[in-house]
């Protein structure tokens, strides 16, 4: 196994790693918010690790069902879903979650009856692309993945760039603010990855999923570090 073959393993332990700073933060400070974005970076593993297994083992149909299920539908949605728990009202956060909880039911139970066909699986160069979901020939289970994808980005990258611009208007918390736009960029880097791997350039998406989830570990450390301010007032003199 090349190199790149092993980048989705690095990215699924760092994914897990983060998930056990955030589950600690979850039972310290509690926060809906927290719990989700825990379970988003568990699905973040499991979708890495399933593809380092690719990457190292080939095929086998339920790594791929699992991958396709966390790690192309539903990380981007649950990590999105923590963010809308964050900043939305509660009301708007439990309507939504519900519908998500369904949407996922739904998801599982159609990946895991659905018929399959390795064969369509060509790309011997691992690229990144070639676990793209084409080896689900059920009609109706592709179409899911947009759905979910365009909720968790617009929720998750929305959410932190909306939160990062805030902090920077009002000119407080400014760790928040880098710290939020260090997750957003995170965020996006596998959307990224994934455009230069259709491409061709192998190992881009396994890159930008790697890249995608440190910058995300690193703003979440960043925004919930204060900064240091070091007084400028010098000491009183007695009399």
């Amino acid at each position: 196994m090349t190199w790149i073959g092993w980048l989705p393993f690095l990215a699924s332990l760092v994914s897990f790693l983060f998930a056990i700073v955030v589950f600690r933060r979850y039972v310290q400070r509690k926060g809906t918010h927290l719990l989700l974005w825990g379970i988003g970076l568990i699905f973040y593993g499991i979708g890495g690790f399933c593809e380092g297994y690719y990457s190292a083992w080939g095929w086998n149909p339920w790594v791929y069902r699992l991958w396709y299920l966390f790690g192309a539908i539903l990380v981007a949605a649950w990590l999105g879903q923590g963010t809308v728990f964050l900043l939305a009202k509660t009301k708007w956060a439990r309507i939504t979650f519900i519908l998500l909880l369904l949407g996922s039911s739904y998801g599982a139970v159609r990946v895991f009856t659905a018929q399959l066909d390795p064969s369509l699986l060509t790309t011997s160069a691992h690229t990144g692309s070639e676990l793209s979901g084409h080896a689900i020939v059920t009609a109706g289970v592709r179409s899911l993945t947009p759905i979910f994808n365009l909720y968790g980005t617009l929720t998750l990258v929305g959410g932190a760039a909306y939160s990062a611009w805030l902090f920077w208007r009002k000119r407080i918390l400014l760790h928040r603010t880098l710290g939020n736009l260090l997750i957003a960029v995170g965020a996006m880097a596998p959307a990224f990855g994934g455009t230069f791997s259709r491409l061709g350039i192998p190992g881009a998406l396994y890159l930008s999923e790697l890249l995608g989830v440190l910058l995300m570990f690193a703003g979440f450390i960043r925004a919930t570090t204060p900064m240091e301010v070091k007084e400028s007032a010098a000491r009183p003199v007695q009399a």
